[in-house]
C-alpha cells in the first residue's frame, strides 16, 4: 500500500453543530453561530499558512431556510458583519474570495456586500476563499444543465469529445480543483446536497466535534488521516507503486 504524504490542495468543510454546541451550553443557538464564526476565522489563517490552497466552507444551505426565523436572521446579520469588517484583512492577507449559490435570495444590502468583497479581493492568490451560501449540491448541477440549454450549447455537449470538461464547465466551482479532503464536525455523516458532483472522489473525514470546538488541533487531526489514505481513483495499488518507480 502507497502512502498519501501530500498536504490537501483542497479542503472542503460542513461547519455543523452550531446549534447543539449552543444547547448542551444552555446558550441561545445565535451564540453557537458566533462561536463557529471564530473556529472559522482560525481554521481560514491556518489554512492560509500551511499552505492550502483553497479551502470551501458550507456556511447556508438551500435547504436552511426552513429553520426558525429568528436564526436565519441572525446566520443573515452574522454574514453581513463579517463582510462589512474583515474585507480589509482579506485583501491585505491575499485571500481571495468566492461565493456559491444563488445569492439572488439575499436583501440587496448583503448582495452588494458579497460583490464588493468578492471584486476587492479578486487579485488575490495566497488562498481562495469560497463560502458556500443558499447553495445546493443538486441546485448546482441544475443550473449548470440550465445554463448549456439557454446557451444553446445542447447540440455542442452532445457531440463534443469530451463532455465531462464541457459540463464540468458550467457548474459553480469550474475554476478550482475537486477537493481532495472533505471534513464534517458534529457528529453526523451525510454530505447534506454540499458539492455532491464535485466529491466523488475526496476523502470523507467525519467528526464529532461540533463546529465551535473544531481548532487548528482538530484540522491537523483530519489532515493527518488524509496523508494516511491510499488515493487510488479507480487504479490499484500496484498500479501506484508501479508509477511512483517510473
Amino acid at each position: 500500500m502507497s502512502i498519501n504524504l501530500e498536504l490537501p490542495k483542497h479542503i472542503a468543510i460542513v461547519m455543523d453543530g452550531n446549534g447543539r454546541w449552543a444547547s448542551s451550553k444552555f446558550l441561545p443557538r445565535s451564540s453557537g453561530h458566533l462561536k463557529g464564526l471564530r473556529s472559522l476565522i482560525s481554521i481560514v489563517n491556518k489554512c492560509k499558512d500551511i499552505g492550502v490552497s483553497y479551502l470551501t466552507l458550507f456556511a447556508f444551505s438551500s435547504e436552511n431556510w426552513k429553520r426558525p426565523a429568528e436564526e436565519v436572521s441572525s446566520l443573515m446579520n452574522l454574514f453581513v458583519n463579517v463582510l462589512e469588517k474583515e474585507i480589509n484583512y482579506l485583501v491585505t492577507e491575499g485571500i481571495c474570495l468566492h461565493v456559491i449559490g444563488d445569492i439572488t435570495a439575499f436583501d440587496s444590502y448583503l448582495q452588494s456586500l458579497i460583490k464588493i468583497a468578492v471584486s476587492k479581493t479578486s487579485a488575490n492568490n495566497k488562498l481562495h476563499l469560497t463560502i458556500a451560501a443558499n447553495y445546493g449540491g443538486r441546485w448546482d448541477i441544475l443550473q449548470a444543465v440550465r445554463s448549456i440549454l439557454d446557451q444553446n450549447n445542447s447540440s455542442i455537449l452532445s457531440n463534443c469529445d469530451n463532455d465531462y470538461d464541457l459540463f464540468v464547465s458550467y457548474l459553480s466551482m469550474s475554476w478550482a480543483p475537486d477537493p481532495d479532503l472533505f471534513i464534517r464536525t458534529g457528529g453526523e455523516s451525510r454530505l447534506s446536497n454540499f458539492l455532491i458532483w464535485q466529491l466523488a472522489y475526496s476523502e470523507l473525514y467525519f467528526t464529532d466535534v461540533y463546529w465551535p470546538d473544531f481548532n487548528t488541533i482538530e484540522l491537523e487531526k483530519a489532515i493527518k488521516w488524509y496523508k494516511s489514505r491510499e488515493r487510488r481513483f479507480g487504479k490499484t495499488s500496484e498500479q501506484l507503486l508501479d508509477g511512483c518507480k517510473g
